[in-house]
């Protein structure tokens, strides 16, 4: 009977303490998530750039509006070996287990375990007597959630892994940007290589030419010397060219995580560059700016940052627990029976003597939380100048680019009317030689015009946070990484678990 009226004290009490601790709201603030003023009425000006071409490829596969398909077999190579990336993942296991640790503070902690056995051999004279002892016993504690501590501890680490996601997704922003931009980097390296190396066979015929009139006596040494100049000049820009096509190169290969060089996708690519319409952009107002995932994991880390004021805050109010002890006891001797024992009971403390530290913990916590709003006010500004710059940029570069075809083309015809004139006696050799550098300075202009507007485009898909595609288990830590895991450390099935997606924006709070 004493027995059981124990159990029901127990049971009692635990109800008790389950329904205080649940009418108990958490100390520390709701966080809600920051909403700049100028965000709802803000619109780019884009100077006709955005169309509403609905067939065009959505924001997540932008670059497959080039319709290239080397530029997405390296695309798709990178999200399946790029080391950033695969680090990103990594991240969000850690995040998970962190996930695990805060929840499992909640619930009763077993604090010791105690057990000890005995063979003791006793002689009395010319007797011998042998006795067995044992004990077992372990406490068990529970503390309280009054003041929200692991409450607030669990919604931090749920921020947190919600942001690791959202990192990923920024990494895979970047990757695309990063990708892109380096393979029509190449090509339009490879183009100004092409054309260097025609106006060099140009000017090397001029040479020639000259040379031979020279050394018959029919030309000055003066116009030897300039063509002679002219054309050393323009062989000396390729070795620079062919320097950045390899840099070039090797920086692509960093990104597929291969060694330097290692890029045979290159090796067929021509230098022909795409005429892009920049379309489908017309949502570019906030709802695209406030889904970036960069401002997502700066709403994602503040919103972690105000959970860990409450923490700090409970800090500072007793911690009120429940704690249980359970023992036996018994030896080999008939006249003594074993004993079991049970103690419940409740237990207090409280960090009276802490002279500040508590307090100025909150201060710290609460000081790291302004910085995180500041930050993240920051990232949206930073978001909405890099939509405005890269659309602008789109903009001069077309208009750039429509004024420098014009020049190149009145430079060709400029060096065929003086080549011509200079054949038929009519002007000296010295216009050609202008005519020439005019019209090889004025190619190489275009071209990286040309290849600065793709640029352009592509910041403008990064600006938007185009590129990246929700985040599965398998996707985010490839099988062999996966199976190397396993074999250090027990996972259980953190590795093979659904990755639970974040909530919309607007809703971390």
């Amino acid at each position: 009977m004493k027995c059981h009226r124990r159990y029901d004290l127990l049971r009692g009490a635990l109800v008790l303490a389950t329904v205080a601790v649940a009418a108990c709201a958490p100390l520390g603030p709701d966080f809600k998530e920051p909403e700049p003023d100028w965000v709802a009425t803000w619109q780019p000006d884009m100077q006709g750039q955005a169309g509403a071409d609905r067939r065009a490829a959505p924001l997540e596969v932008w670059w497959t509006r080039f319709n290239d398909p080397v530029l997405s077999n390296l695309m798709r190579k990178a999200r399946e070996e790029n080391p950033g990336l695969r680090v990103a993942g990594l991240r969000i296991l850690e995040s998970r287990a962190l996930q695990g640790i805060a929840a499992g503070l909640n619930y009763p902690q077993v604090q010791q375990l105690n057990a000890t056995g005995a063979y003791v051999q006793q002689r009395s004279g010319g007797s011998s007597q042998s006795v067995e002892t044992g004990d077992v016993s372990f406490d068990l504690g529970w503390e309280l959630d009054f003041w929200g501590r692991f409450r607030r501890g669990l919604e931090s680490a749920d921020a947190a892994y919600f942001a690791s996601l959202t990192n990923q997704q920024d990494v895979q922003v970047l990757l695309a940007a990063q990708v892109a931009t380096l393979y029509y980097g190449y090509k339009t390296t490879l183009q100004r290589i092409e054309i260097a190396e025609n106006n060099v066979a140009l000017q090397k015929r001029s040479f020639d030419i000259t040379e031979r009139l020279f050394n018959e006596g029919q030309d000055s040494e003066l116009d030897l010397q300039q063509a002679k100049s002219q054309y050393l000049a323009t062989q000396a820009t390729i070795p620079g060219l062919r320097l950045a096509l390899q840099q070039q190169r090797n920086a692509l290969s960093a990104l597929l995580g291969r060694a330097p060089n290692d890029v045979p996708e290159l090796s067929g690519v021509d230098s022909t560059l795409p005429e892009m319409p920049v379309s489908g952009l017309q949502d570019i107002p906030a709802n695209l700016l406030l889904r970036r995932p960069d401002v997502r994991t700066a709403a994602w880390t503040a919103a972690a940052q105000s959970a860990q004021i409450g923490v700090a805050e409970a800090d500072l109010y007793p911690a009120i627990s429940l704690f249980g002890s359970l023992g036996w006891s018994g030896n080999s001797l008939g006249t003594a029976n074993n004993v079991t024992s049970l103690a419940v009971g409740p237990a207090l403390s409280w960090n009276l003597f802490n002279y500040g530290r508590l307090k100025n913990n909150v201060r710290v916590q609460d000081a790291r939380l302004q910085q995180t709003l500041e930050a993240y006010r920051s990232t949206v500004l930073n978001a909405a100048r890099q939509i405005e710059d890269a659309a602008n940029r789109i903009a001069q570069t077309g208009t750039s680019q429509a004024i420098l075809d014009q020049s190149l083309t009145a430079a060709e015809r400029s060096l065929a009317i003086a080549s011509r004139r200079y054949q038929e006696g009519y002007s000296e050799f010295q216009r050609v030689l202008d005519a020439q550098a005019s019209t090889f300075a004025q190619s190489d202009r275009a071209i990286v015009n040309r290849g600065d507007h793709i640029a352009a485009i592509i910041s403008l898909y990064q600006a938007l946070g185009g590129g990246w595609q929700q985040a599965d288990i398998n996707s985010v830590i490839p099988d062999t990484l996966r199976e190397q895991m396993r074999e250090r450390t027990d996972w259980g099935d953190l590795l093979d678990a659904p990755l639970a997606p974040p909530p919309e924006p607007g809703s971390v709070q």
